[in-house]
């Protein structure tokens, strides 16, 4: 048993509490030097990118302390042309993405209507990536993240055009940055510019598929994962990096810290970060946030909370 009885002052060391410290010692209270880079590429309309945020932002929560997080723009759509964009996977047409984001919906439960891609198709994801870029430019990578969020909250579940003017003038303008400003800036040259960095990025990292995770330590030696995986993947990818060494997770955030920061929390997300049953979610969400503090709604048959 610990004592805690910190009153007791020794004579001959002068001092008060835990015997046995050092007369001097050196100290250095910096956290340590995350000497991973974790690259994420991907693209704002990349249906198995939006089934993978669970996982990933429970990797990024609690084993973020090993690693430097970089969001890398990869170009999933230029535009549509005459011949097939994906024939492997019969995609000739938008109003064929349709059929295949619904499936991605109904397999992950993260929700995906997809009728937009019949009704009035997404032309190109470079426009959305372009204004990524920006955001990133004159703020932050926390505020181009969330600009992302938000994007494929309302294209996969709320089914709006991300790549139409007015959209992404809303989507820029619901963080509090001044979307018309913002959007303008990411047509002109330098926004092209900007994304073509990022492709000449994704090129050099070998990324050809969406969403790409590549971990790599200090001598640019690591592990690419290709898809959307399991927790564990990432995981045992992060211990490959670190030559072995099992990697120690951080205890997940609150519901209601994690609610605050996301804003809107589909019960996939939920049930992933606190491994939980779906039939658990209410006792859940209940026990853990102030009624009136937050909403919850439904759209194509899944729940989300939303913070008031």
């Amino acid at each position: 048993m610990t004592n805690k009885n910190n009153l007791i002052c020794d004579l001959e060391t002068g001092v008060c509490g835990v015997a046995g410290e050092e007369e001097m010692e050196i100290i250095d209270l910096n956290p340590p030097k995350k000497k991973i880079d974790v690259y994420y590429v991907t693209d704002p309309i990349c249906s198995h990118c939006w089934a993978l945020e669970p996982t990933l932002r429970r990797f990024e929560k609690q084993y973020g302390n090993y690693f430097n997080f970089h969001t890398v723009m990869g170009g999933l759509l230029e535009k549509w042309g005459d011949g097939p964009i994906d024939p492997a996977n019969g995609i000739f047409k938008p109003a064929d993405v349709a059929g295949h984001w619904r499936e991605v919906g109904e397999y992950s439960r993260m929700p995906i209507d997809g009728s937009l891609m019949v009704d009035n198709p997404v032309q190109s994801s470079f426009p959305p990536s372009r204004v990524y870029k920006v955001i990133q430019k004159h703020h932050d990578d926390e505020k181009a993240f969330e600009y992302l969020r938000r994007s494929r909250e309302a294209l996969f579940a709320f089914n709006q055009n991300i790549a139409e003017k007015s959209i992404m003038i809303d989507i820029v303008n619901s963080i509090g940055i001044d979307g018309e400003a913002i959007v303008n800036e990411a047509e002109e040259q330098s926004g092209h510019q900007l994304l073509n960095e990022d492709f000449a990025l994704a090129g050099k990292l070998g990324a050809r598929g969406f969403p790409t995770i590549i971990l790599l330590n200090e001598e640019n030696k690591g592990v690419k994962i290709v898809g959307s995986r399991p927790l564990e993947n990432y995981v045992k990818g992060l211990s490959q990096v670190l030559n072995g060494e099992e990697p120690k997770p951080t205890q997940q955030p609150s519901l209601s810290d994690l609610l605050a920061t996301e804003k809107l929390l589909f019960s996939k997300e939920i049930e992933v970060m606190y491994d939980l049953e779906k039939s658990d979610l209410q006792a859940f969400v209940e026990k853990e946030l102030t009624a009136g503090t937050y909403e919850v709604n439904e759209v194509l048959g899944e729940k989300y909370l939303v913070k008031k």
